[in-house]
């Protein structure tokens, strides 16, 4: 099963605009199409993010839930060492999730805040994650 690292932008992408694809892509893991990895420093991050006031419009509800379904279909992992790569040291969380949870994909808004790759991680768009499962689910049936 493919092993995703969602960036902070991609939860709230996911809580924003729910027909989107960064919440198509938090459905998988509801759906546990995929495995979702995160840290104890990313699942502060995003409820600190969520929780800030610009994002008043959204219903507490919506994020709790949000917040809840990540905290229950999620695989909490702990890096074994601490990354200074990226200018945004809040992004070296993300690189070393991946790293620990060997991770196929990190999942992100921002690609041009991350290297195309680290490790043997890609570092790709929600809309690719999906379309990439969509693609996986048609070679499954035979489609073309």
């Amino acid at each position: 099963m493919i092993r995703v690292v969602l960036d902070t932008n991609v939860v709230i992408s996911a809580v924003l605009t729910r027909g989107g694809a960064a919440a198509q892509a938090l459905d998988l893991t509801a759906a546990r199409k995929i495995h979702l990895y995160v840290t104890a420093a990313i699942l502060t991050e995003y409820e600190e993010v969520l929780r800030r006031s610009k994002f008043s419009r959204v219903s507490p509800k919506a994020i709790d839930s949000a917040l809840e379904l990540i905290r229950r279909v999620a695989i909490v992992v702990n890096p074994k060492e601490t990354l200074a790569v990226s200018p945004d040291e809040s992004d070296n969380r993300f690189l070393e999730c991946t790293e620990a949870a060997d991770a196929d994909y990190l999942v992100t808004g921002n690609k041009r805040h991350f290297p195309a790759q680290w490790k043997k991680c890609m570092v790709i768009g929600a809309r690719q994650l999906v379309g990439l499962l969509i693609d996986a689910e048609r070679g499954a049936r035979g489609e073309t």
